[in-house]
């Protein structure tokens, strides 16, 4: 019995650290967007694409679609990345002729486990 109460506890504690809220924090709107590290590259007018997808399995804002978003914004020839929670989408806008659709959805599918997000609809 006392074991059971001890696990039962564990578990309980463990939900509560490890899920995502699907409601804000009230103090997320003082939070800075994530900074890289990566050094910007001009991109060439003439190679410059922007492509928008929707991203399914999302649960929460902080820890899926922040981590997406930096995924995306640290590969190379990508200039920016923005991924929208509520919307379920992303927006990159990036070099064409270093990236391209193949290597977007391959990067958003490998930052979970490859089964938790799926990219729909891309359009570029």
């Amino acid at each position: 019995m006392k074991f059971t109460k001890i696990f039962a506890s564990l578990a309980v504690a463990g939900l509560v650290f490890v899920g995502c809220k699907k409601e804000e924090d009230k103090n997320l709107a003082n939070i800075k967007p994530l900074e890289t590290t990566k050094e910007q590259k001009a991109i060439a007018a003439e190679n410059v694409q922007t492509a928008s997808f929707e991203i399914e399995g999302m649960t929460c804002a902080m820890g899926c679609a922040k981590t997406i978003e930096k995924e995306l914004s640290n590969l190379d020839g990508v200039e920016k990345a923005t991924v929208d929670f509520d919307k379920k989408t992303a927006t990159v806008t990036f070099d064409k002729m270093i990236q391209n659709k193949e290597s977007l959805t391959k990067t958003v599918q490998a930052t979970g486990d490859g089964k938790t997000y799926k990219v729909l609809n891309f359009k570029s």
